[in-house]
């Protein structure tokens, strides 16, 4: 596979160092990607850089994920407009290790010559020392080429920065520099506001090694409207299902724009070039069907989660358009369940065991009386946990959903959540 012909189709190609594609044709090459353990899982925003790796192992290389045990303590001033906090080693150990599983989700570690890594750059920094660091490494970049990043230009522009974070594209620099020495590494990857970091370790492998070193980075994801890719109303969207459920993460691409479904399906997933056109044209046919969005959901909350998972969270989501089940509704995990029916006013019954449900509707204030309730009845209006109920209808400890909770039902639109004690 032609790396760059690859990922330039899937718009994954921002800038390019000359004489990056010829190297990749040429050889089997060592490139990294490195991740910064701020918290103890990755996110969709880390998505990119994984799949330049994926796409780096499948087109024959070798890739190297770098997790920055060191570089984790200074904090990156790419992209930030202050300060990070900066983390003690035990958090960031806890971090590493949970990130370092997650990767193995992507990659293949057991496959011969281009079996995928993961380092550490606290191991290679940790017993060194200060003043051998700044003799040896610092006097090959001027303060002048320093200052004329992005990164650090824009925040001299604004509240100013420490010296700690001044020396992060050095110490990233060292980073490529090393494994560039011990790990035969020649190409460094990223999103685009990591060119100058990435190119400080270049300049460090030309003046220290007089070799070669290669640079390739991907653009910033945005979404069509301007809103921040990777934020949902609840922040962050992680890869750790107990930080953002299944149903969550496939809701999220669900909810996709037509025009993002489009582009993410090229960033995210590896369906080939012809199969995503055959898709565009299917959902343009028929964008009410969103094709599109199911099949960019399908295919990550797979990757990501697993096969069931996915049928869990396409059962939840057929909830919010009636294709329900009490049996389905009980299978949901409290989480999931108040995600979908987030918003839906609430009452609560302290004795409900035995309860008719005239007196449910009435005395937990879905409805405003008992004949309200009998008329609705009636009707054929009334659902208990998505199933139409008659006048004679008991409540019991079998309906209830995650041990506490009764889904009431007026027509098809009106919800309640009875909650009891």
């Amino acid at each position: 596979m032609d790396l760059v012909k690859e990922l330039t189709w899937r718009g994954l190609i921002h800038d390019i160092m000359p004489g990056t594609e010829e190297l990749l044709n040429k050889e089997m090459v060592s490139g990294y990607v490195g991740f910064d353990p701020t918290a103890d899982s990755l996110h969709i925003g880390n998505l990119v850089p994984i799949m330049l790796l994926v796409h780096l192992q499948r087109a024959g290389h070798r890739p190297l994920a770098l997790v920055g045990g060191a570089t984790g303590m200074i904090g990156d001033p790419s992209g930030k407009n202050s300060e990070r906090n900066l983390l003690d080693l035990d958090v960031m150990n806890h971090n590493l290790n949970c990130q370092k599983e997650q990767l193995q989700k992507f990659l293949d570690f057991d496959c011969g010559e281009n079996s995928a890594e993961v380092v550490n750059n606290y191991d290679w920094f940790k017993d060194m020392n200060f003043l051998e660091f700044i003799r040896d490494t610092g006097k090959h970049i001027t303060v002048n080429y320093m200052m004329s990043k992005d990164s650090v230009k824009n925040r001299l522009a604004g509240e100013g920065m420490s010296f700690t974070e001044f020396t992060y594209q050095l110490i990233q620099g060292y980073d490529f520099y090393h494994l560039y020495n011990h790990k035969n590494c020649k190409i460094q990857m990223g999103g685009s506001d990591q060119w100058g970091n990435i190119v400080t370790g270049t300049e460090l492998i030309r003046r220290k090694s007089q070799g070669a070193g290669f640079a390739l980075t991907a653009p910033l994801v945005k979404k069509a409207d301007g809103t921040k890719f990777g934020k949902s109303e609840g922040g962050n969207v992680w890869l750790d299902a107990k930080k953002t459920s299944p149903y969550k993460f496939y809701q999220y691409w669900l909810n996709s724009s037509d025009e993002d479904a489009e582009n993410f399906i090229k960033i995210f997933t590896l369906l080939d070039e012809q199969t995503i056109k055959d898709l565009v044209a299917q959902h343009n046919e028929a964008p009410d069907r969103r094709f599109l969005q199911k099949r960019l959901g399908e295919e990550l909350t797979t990757m990501i989660h697993s096969e069931e998972d996915l049928q869990t969270a396409i059962e939840a989501s057929n909830i919010l358009f009636g294709k329900a089940t009490a049996d389905s509704l009980k299978r949901l995990n409290e989480e999931d369940f108040l995600s979908i029916f987030e918003g839906v006013p609430q009452g609560t019954l302290t004795h409900f065991e035995g309860m008719g449900v005239i007196d449910a509707l009435a005395e937990s204030g879905f409805l405003k009386s008992k004949s309200d309730a009998r008329r609705s009845l009636k009707e054929n209006a009334i659902s208990v946990n998505k199933e139409k109920v008659k006048e004679d209808f008991i409540l019991s400890s079998e309906n209830l959903i995650s041990g506490k909770y009764i889904l009431l039902q007026r027509g098809k639109k009106n919800y309640f959540l009875l909650k009891t004690q």
